[in-house]
């Protein structure tokens, strides 16, 4: 972690105390305002621009205009650069803050700084303040990572330039230090606030210097050089309670509807459109540029919108206008993808919509201002959608600071929370992270990676040792040439024991000479680990006894040393999202080539073997072709452990060969074909990679049902595939007589490899996969004949085949062939479907097994593994998803 060039008395200074963490806390809060205030100059300055040249030349031609080239400029830089850049970034850095992997770092902030500049510049109506949280939470982790310090204090440095990055967005600090609380950690400790205040005042204090203030809510009506010394004219009575709490009602229901449009915008985007992410934004810019063309000129600046509904001078009619072409604009540009966030144009929603509700009540009742309507609706708003209505009283109320407002804040805040809460329960950004597939409930370990990681997993393998028959002489001598405090002591490559600096004095305590062997002073039958202990054991030992290091045996035999910087290492490297300890590093993409995106979902086919990949080509493709979708072909090269997959020299032309067999068929059949090879230090990982990378639902590979390893059913790959593969798996044991020889140069169907099929019917969970996977295998054959059946035990009286008379009815419509249902009783499932294989002549038998029985060897052995083995015709095992 250190630079060995750092002075040892620099690393103690540095060393994570009090004062560090204030100093910390002050360095992250003052660069957040320095990045809030270049984005808001930045912004700023686009947006006047986009607006003279809208007043110079015709509005219609220039709006779209610049909305889809700076639109499509941002997507390029999200896309290209950092895609996790894309949004808002809150639900981001929430996600790194619960421990899941999450890069924050220069370059996100960097790329989210001018992609969000850039997008909400171009007129697109996302807001900035959210930008500013990810940027700060960005900016807080690069600095820290120059710190020694826990992960849990670098935790707490990220949530800190999180909220001193809203801070200094909104120039309101309480609101920075609520957020963090309330939102991000759920956490109200003392080290947690210490820092985040420090922080968010710091940003908000040099922002306000720097940048002015953030909303100017009462620059139209003060002009003097604070902004605050004169309050917004707020009125407030007790006959106006059931206004507000109307006000509430509809700010709930209808931010309910908003955050619900917020993922059909996202569905649509993605799965209806289908393109590229900087085609999106370019689309929702051109959309919202043509928009506000037509609108009137003051809705072409979102900073002016908000003072003018908050003069008190806006029409019902401006405001209505203002609230639809709102609510609409940014469902575009949010679910496009932009870098923005929705705080700005919750804000202006709900100052419209108060402001029309305080006309209502104003014109017929004669209660209250519609200003302060329009103030109160903007906290309304807020609070429904972001789920924070303490954050936002705070706030509204800093950005105001007028205590009268802070009583129909609360009412129609807290009405509106629970309204919207009762309509769409939790967190927005905890559903916008379970769409992008993070479940925060279940993928943050609930005893964190200290029970999830093994010491296997973090240990440094290479270990340097020392022999019992060495000199004192020659083990001083191995203490000065190496930083290491303390050596394991191994004889024949068996541990005999542990030499530590501190043994060292006992050369002069017992006046030992320089010729002794090192068996004196060394402490014989050290603490000791094994590979599968958790981190947490070894923390408790290293802990107990007051270690440093702790050697990990198997046996007797010393393969790897553990000590606390590898433990504290593991764990930084799960927060920054680099991989876990000494595991496989990333694979690397060695050579790739893209088909048009068209199709409704992507198939993976790992390819190894040139002989099978013939006909696994074959059976993928019609299945692919059957349900519309893309074939990912992928080819995997080993890297030799000591080398890193990005470096590793390769020779790809053997592999560009095998995938060229999938792109022949490719263009014969008519389907889109995606190739790539990947250099990685262990096939499974590059597999599971490609899956979530290219976003696979279903996987087709290849299983070769030899006698399985101890601790394993179908292998290492495959058991790791199916144990952690969140699409559908498919696996193909071929027969011998199904394999295509020679290259795909016809799409001509093999009429006698796949002509007979077995469908045995368990039960199971996955039984109705297999029945819904067999129409597409069958189109392999120009005739097929499918025969299924249900294994009964003798001692089973009532035979329920309700499900197997329904399998055969829904076969027979879909496929129009042959297809035979009969039960049959047998004491041995896997030898009765092995025999009604053999007697019937099937080419090919389809199994379907829950996940359980795929991945736990049952009592009487693992039926699936057992009918693979036993048969000579070929076995394809489906796996539905995991849910």
């Amino acid at each position: 972690m250190w630079h060995p060039t750092i002075p040892k008395r620099l690393r103690q200074i540095l060393r994570p105390r009090r004062r560090l963490a204030i100093a910390e806390a002050c360095l992250i809060g003052l660069v957040a305002a320095l990045a809030s205030v270049l984005l808001k100059v930045g912004v700023g300055w686009l947006g006047t621009l986009r607006v003279q040249i809208s007043a110079n030349y015709p509005p219609y031609l220039i709006l779209p205009a610049i909305g889809l080239c700076f639109g499509t400029i941002a997507g390029l830089l999200v896309e290209r650069l950092a895609p996790e850049t894309a949004g808002s970034g809150i639900p981001h850095v929430k996600a790194a803050l619960a421990g899941v992997p999450m890069d924050l770092s220069w370059r996100v902030a960097a790329v989210k700084l001018l992609s969000s500049t850039i997008a909400i510049g171009s007129g697109l109506t996302v807001g900035r303040q959210g930008p500013t949280v990810q940027i700060g939470a960005a900016l807080a982790g690069q600095l820290s990572r120059w710190v020694p310090t826990s992960p849990d204090h670098r935790k707490q440095m990220i949530a800190a330039g999180a909220g001193a990055g809203l801070a200094a967005a909104f120039n309101a600090p309480i609101a920075g230090v609520l957020f963090v609380a309330e939102e991000l950690l759920h956490d109200v400790s003392g080290f947690t606030l210490g820092t985040a205040i420090l922080a968010s005042f710091i940003g908000a204090v040099v922002s306000r210097i720097l940048g002015g203030s953030s909303l100017n809510l009462n620059s139209f009506q003060s002009s003097g050089p604070d902004l605050h010394s004169t309050a917004v004219q707020v009125s407030f009575s007790m006959p106006e309670i059931p206004c507000y709490l109307i006000l509430g009602v509809l700010a709930g229901l209808l931010a309910a509807i908003f955050c619900q449009g917020i993922f059909v915008s996202l569905n649509f985007y993605k799965r209806t459109l289908r393109i590229s992410l900087s085609w999106r934004i370019g689309l929702a810019g051109l959309i919202s540029g043509l928009a506000i063309a037509l609108l009137p000129d003051g809705f072409r600046d979102n900073t002016g919108l908000r003072e003018f509904l908050l003069n008190g001078n806006a029409t019902w009619q401006v405001a209505a206008i203002a609230f639809t072409a709102q609510y609409i604009l940014t469902l575009i540009a949010f679910g496009s993808g932009a870098p923005g966030g929705l705080f700005a144009p919750s804000l202006i929603l709900g100052s419209s919509l108060g402001y029309l509700v305080g006309l209502f009540a104003s014109h017929f009742w004669g209660l209250g201002t519609p200003i302060t309507y329009a103030l109160a609706g903007m906290g309304a708003f807020f609070s429904a959608v972001s789920k924070v209505p303490i954050t936002a009283i705070v706030i509204v109320f800093e950005m105001t600071t007028n205590f009268d407002l802070v009583l129909p804040l609360m009412i129609a805040s807290v009405t509106s929370y629970l309204v919207a809460e009762a309509i769409a329960p939790r967190s927005l950004y905890d559903r916008l992270l379970e769409w992008n597939g993070i479940n925060l409930a279940t993928e943050t370990p609930k005893g964190g990676i200290l029970t999830e990681l093994k010491a296997r997993n973090v240990m440094q393998q290479r270990v340097e040792t020392l022999s019992s028959q060495m000199t004192l002489d020659e083990a001083v001598q191995a203490f000065s040439r190496s930083h290491h405090r303390g050596f394991p002591v191994v004889d024949d490559g068996k541990l005999v024991g542990i030499v530590t600096q501190t043994d060292l004095v006992k050369i002069d305590q017992l006046q030992l000479p320089g010729d002794a062997l090192l068996s004196k002073i060394m402490t014989p039958q050290p603490v000791t680990v094994g590979p599968k202990a958790s981190l947490a054991d070894v923390l408790y030992l290293l802990n107990r006894y007051q270690l440093s290091r702790l050697p990990v045996i198997e046996g007797r035999k010393l393969i790897g040393i553990i000590t606390r910087a590898d433990i504290i290492r593991a764990e930084v490297d799960q927060i920054e999202g680099k991989g876990v300890g000494s595991g496989p590093e990333v694979s690397y993409v060695a050579y790739q080539t893209r088909s048009p995106a068209v199709g409704k979902g992507r198939l993976l086919v790992p390819l190894s073997n040139p002989q099978t990949a013939p006909s696994l080509l074959r059976l993928a493709a019609a299945i692919a072709r059957d349900r519309d979708y893309e074939l990912e072909c992928l080819q995997v090269t080993i890297a030799p452990r000591h080398i890193s997959p990005s470096e590793a020299p390769v020779r790809t032309a053997k592999s560009r060969r095998l995938l060229r067999q999938a792109e022949n068929l490719g263009r014969q059949l008519g389907l889109p074909v995606h190739t790539q090879v990947r250099v990685a230090h262990d096939v499974a990982q590059a597999i599971l990679e490609t899956i979530k990378n290219e976003h696979i639902d279903l996987i087709v590979m290849g299983w070769n049902a030899a006698p399985p390893t101890a601790g394993r059913i179908f292998g290492s790959v495959v058991d790791t595939i199916v144990r952690q593969a969140a699409c559908d798996v498919v696996l193909v044991k071929l027969g011998e007589s199904s394999f295509v020889t020679g290259q795909l140069s016809s799409v001509t169907p093999t009429n006698d490899k796949f002509r007979k099929w077995l469908l045995p019917m368990a039960g199971g969970p996955n039984a109705q996969a297999a029945v819904e996977l067999l129409p597409s295998l069958c189109t392999v054959s120009d005739k097929c004949e499918i025969r299924l059946t249900q294994i009964f035990l003798p001692s089973k009286t009532q035979r329920n085949t309700r499900k197997l008379e329904q399998a055969a009815q829904f076969l027979h419509r879909k496929v129009g062939c042959i297809c035979v249902a009969a039960p049959v009783c047998a004491n041995s499932v896997p030898e009765a479907v092995i025999d009604l294989a053999e007697k019937e002549k099937c080419d090919a038998i389809v199994l379907g097994a829950s996940r359980e029985g795929m991945l736990q060897q049952a009592i009487k052995g693992n039926i699936p593994e057992a009918i693979a083995r036993g048969s000579d015709c070929t076995v394809i095992l489906v796996r539905g998803a995991i849910a």
